[in-house]
């Protein structure tokens, strides 16, 4: 019966969605360029729509370590996004922005986690300029948190109450990278049902 009450995305907004991750995270890679004096290049994205429950076979499943950057959307409607990595890619990325050899991080620590957490920032500030310019909403996103548990634990921690209002997710998985370094990884968008009802509204309109 509470299935019902659930926040689901109906196919005709998967393209809208899709659409917008899709700005979000090309203008997010545009931004990490900056901020590393270099060109990084988006090489492949693909979109499709999970179950809440399945987002850690993304990464293998329940018992892999990974490492996750969750952020919340407030304001005029609620969501919550999540980017997750393999612990190594992480580091790999850590170190391709921080301009070191590949294989410098071997660990979570306080400056990687800063860098972690600042791509957080990058990938949620384009990924909410976009969803706010598509639903002309007033928007907020929440101060990275950065982890390195299992998948399960992490998705315990952060998706629990999540998934008593939503069945699914929207994930766009992502390859980027430089002209030597390519980086994989997913990001995962979770929109309430009033954030859905607005961009619905909005883009019905058009």
């Amino acid at each position: 019966m509470t299935n019902t009450q659930k926040s689901t995305v109906d196919e005709s907004g998967i393209k809208t969605w899709t659409e917008i991750i899709t700005t979000g995270v090309t203008n997010a890679i545009s931004g990490l360029s900056g901020m590393m004096g270099q060109e990084v290049v988006l090489t492949s994205m693909n979109a499709r729509q999970i179950a809440v429950k399945d987002a850690a076979n993304l990464v293998g499943g329940a018992e892999v370590t990974t490492a996750a950057i969750y952020l919340s959307i407030s304001g005029a409607a609620s969501g919550h996004m999540l980017i997750i990595y393999h612990p190594q890619t992480a580091f790999e990325l850590i170190d391709m922005l921080l301009e070191q050899p590949q294989g410098t991080t071997q660990e979570l620590g306080e400056m990687e986690e800063s860098v972690l957490g600042e791509i957080g920032n990058v990938f949620g500030s384009f990924f909410l300029n976009a969803l706010a310019d598509a639903t002309d909403l007033d928007l907020r996103v929440s101060p990275p948190t950065v982890m390195l548990d299992m998948a399960g634990a992490i998705l315990d921690a952060v998706l629990a109450e999540v998934m008593l209002e939503m069945d699914e997710a929207l994930v766009l998985e992502t390859v980027f990278g430089t002209r030597d370094r390519q980086i994989n990884g997913s990001f995962l968008c979770l929109p309430s049902l009033g954030l859905q009802s607005a961009l619905a509204e909005r883009w019905g309109k058009k």
